[in-house]
């Protein structure tokens, strides 16, 4: 169960202790303008040359990016299966054809015959497509949500493209619950910790907020926190979705809470909590020895279970060192995350709105599964392009996606309800943006220009 090294993690690097281990692309040593991909003699001194030609930026990502040693195990579980899955694939389409006899119902072979496309094109980009920066458990598996992140901005560009009422009502073809306007809860109203006028249950207020968006509070900044790998990065978003709260509860009701809903169970227990669970998982990742071994190559029993464990653990480690204030470049790429993200939460509220789906519906929760295996590539990418842009000298597919997916939802927001987004803020909260961003001009330019 071993990934075989493939040509960007087969060169070998000697450590601290003499121990060959994989390095990362930007790791490799040029001499006279060839790779050397073996490991080098220790007795042999570093050139000038090489040492002249390595930049910066490659001499910042060795040391972030954590040793692997690979034995280069290549088991059927790694090997490319083309063929087969073309034949499968052929087979089914061969029965479909000869085999079975064609329903008279217009509106479920149009259905059938969408899912089939879609199917065949997943067959098509799990074998077929460019693997990214992620392999384990298995490259498919990425492979597999690549092509799902295409189908889904295909599914958002063909919403925006009609009219509100056809939008809305082309969601009851997904379920025939859908396409009915829904009321949305307000979560304000009585803000009292302890309410002494309800002698049976005091602390009812508490209690009636403690939901299912409790644990998916937690869990949620728990995996942003993964994709993320700063703790200040994740501080920074939640505080400033809290105000973002504040100041669009009088387009959407439910971003009314009570103060102590926002900053005592949202900002300090289920964000602060699932960011310190998170902060104290990346701190075991990058400590954890990265040896890889195949799996009919351990001896023990146990050791072949701790291996099949393992399997779904990174295949290596790179710390996320974002740096924000070092140069204009990064700073500007810092405040599009941090703008990307806030604007991804948003749609997550305004869509369901707009498109009349309850909270609670399985659509809201799949959106939010999907941007869970996605986004960790999409930063990954992100951090690798701008971290190192002389190897990565184009954004990665994943991020280029998640871009358009979040613009993309946007815009379907602002097609479908423009009167709600066009609601005037009140004007002392616009003053309070203002000034923030006023202060966040300002210190641009003292940083990177006056200064």
């Amino acid at each position: 169960m071993t990934k075989p090294e493939s040509k960007k993690s087969s060169v070998a690097a000697i450590n601290a202790t003499g121990k060959c281990a994989t390095a990362s692309p930007a790791a490799l040593q040029v001499n006279n303008g060839t790779v050397e991909p073996g490991c080098p003699d220790q007795s042999t001194p570093i050139k000038a040359k090489v040492m002249k030609q390595t930049s910066r930026e490659s001499l910042h990502r060795r040391n972030t990016e954590c040793e692997v040693y690979d034995d280069g195990t290549n088991t059927f579980f790694w090997r490319a299966h083309t063929v087969t899955v073309l034949f499968i694939l052929t087979c089914a389409l061969v029965y479909v054809t000869l085999l079975e006899e064609t329903p008279q119902d217009t509106a479920y072979n149009t259905k059938r015959g969408i899912v089939a496309s879609i199917l065949v094109f997943l067959c098509f980009g799990v074998t077929q497509a460019k693997d990214g920066p992620f392999t384990r458990p298995h490259p498919a598996y990425w492979r597999f949500w690549l092509c799902v992140t295409v189908v889904y901005e295909l599914f958002l560009i063909f919403i925006l493209f009609q009219t509100v009422h056809d939008g809305r009502q082309f969601m009851k073809y997904i379920d025939p619950k859908l396409g009915v306007p829904l009321p949305e809860r307000d979560y304000g109203g009585n803000c009292l910790i302890y309410d002494p006028g309800n002698t049976t249950d005091p602390f009812h207020n508490i209690w009636d907020k403690m939901d299912g968006f409790v644990p998916a509070h937690f869990l949620g900044w728990y995996i942003k926190t993964l994709m993320i790998r700063d703790w200040w990065m994740c501080m920074i978003i939640s505080v400033m979705f809290e105000f973002l709260e504040y100041s669009l509860e009088h387009q959407l009701p439910n971003f009314s809470e009570c103060w102590w809903d926002h900053w005592i169970m949202d900002v300090l227990v289920c964000n602060g909590l699932g960011i310190y669970c998170g902060m104290k998982t990346l701190a075991w990742l990058s400590m954890k020895p990265y040896q890889w071994q195949g799996l009919w190559n351990i001896p023990t029993y146990k050791g072949k279970i701790k291996r099949i464990a393992f399997q779904f653990t990174p295949y290596s480690w790179v710390k996320f060192e974002w740096k924000p204030a070092s140069n204009l470049r990064r700073w500007l790429a810092v405040l599009g995350i941090i703008f990307m993200f806030l604007l991804a939460e948003l749609n997550t509220f305004y869509l369901k709105f707009v498109l009349w789906m309850p909270p609670e519906h399985y659509l809201v929760l799949l959106r939010l599964v999907f941007f869970v295996n996605v986004g960790g590539v999409a930063m990954r990418e992100i951090y690798d392009f701008m971290d190192d842009p002389k190897f990565h000298k184009k954004l990665g597919q994943q991020a280029w996606l998640v871009a358009a997916i979040t613009v993309t939802e946007f815009l379907i927001v602002v097609k479908y309800d423009p009167n709600t987004i066009m609601l005037p803020i009140p004007f002392f909260i616009m003053q309070c943006w203002l000034l923030g961003i006023l202060l966040i001009f300002t210190w641009t330019l003292w940083r990177f220009f006056i200064r």
